[in-house]
This record gives C-alpha cells, structure tokens and sequence, in this order.
C-alpha cells in the first residue's frame, strides 16, 4: 500500500466530498457552520492537505443529506472506473 496522502483513494475521496457538498448545495462556509468547524478546516479535507476521520465523515454525510453506506458505495463505483 503507498503511503503518500495523494494516492488514487485519497484523491477519489478528496473529489467525492467535493462533490457531495456541491450537489447538497452547499457552500464550503455553510457546511463547516454544520459540522461545527472552521471553513479553513474544510477547505483542507476537500483539498487533500488533510485526512478525514471516520466520524466526520458520518458527520459530513449526514449533514449533507446522505447515508455513510451511500457515500462509501459511491466511492467504491469511482475507484472501479480505472
């Protein structure tokens, strides 16, 4: 397994909260009021600079009206493009 942050996972990830937050409608201020962060923070999961935890992930669905399955299904269908 590579060890560096930027591997094809982390940037399907990267994209795929991006993603979820834009089709919620969501500006990146709007959501880290939700999630009870700073909107630095936020910027910084999206951008890759840093990792998301397995419950603000849970968190970060939910607030943006999505099931934890749900978003791990999706994720897995992005990385079997290849």
């Amino acid at each position: 397994m590579e060890k560096s942050p930027f591997t094809r996972e982390h940037r399907v990830l990267v994209g795929l909260l991006r993603t979820r937050r834009e089709e919620a409608g969501l500006t990146q201020e709007e959501l880290a009021r939700r999630l009870k962060v700073s909107q630095s923070s936020l910027s910084k999961w999206e951008r890759g600079d840093r990792r998301i935890d397995l419950v603000q992930l849970r968190s970060w669905c939910q607030a943006t009206g999505c099931s934890l399955a749900e978003f791990i299904n999706q994720f897995e269908k992005r990385l079997a493009r290849r």
